[in-house]
């Protein structure tokens, strides 16, 4: 399974997002640290779920960090983030 679809999976299961998509924009830091060769470790996060109504931003990225805590440990260099509620 790719990182991007190990993100996916996690992210569907704990959080179950109505909207979600994750792009790899390892290709945009290729050369810069923390970037391979074959990329996967650079991605940006677009996401609307009621499991973040009512949560700070911070929470809401402390939820996604928790989450993905393992491929943030390794071979995640770089992780931005979209998120909302379905309420805002």
């Amino acid at each position: 399974m790719s990182v991007k679809e190990t993100i996916e999976a996690k992210i569907n299961d704990q959080i179950k997002p109505e909207q979600l998509e994750v792009i790899d924009e390892s290709h945009k830091h290729a050369g810069h640290a923390g970037a391979r060769p074959e990329g996967e470790t650079h991605f940006h996060i677009n996401m609307t779920a009621s499991a973040l109504n009512g949560q700070s931003r911070v929470n809401r990225q402390r939820m996604i960090y928790k989450v993905l805590a393992d491929e943030l440990a390794g071979p995640i260099h770089a992780l931005s983030l979209d998120v909302k509620g379905t309420e805002d």
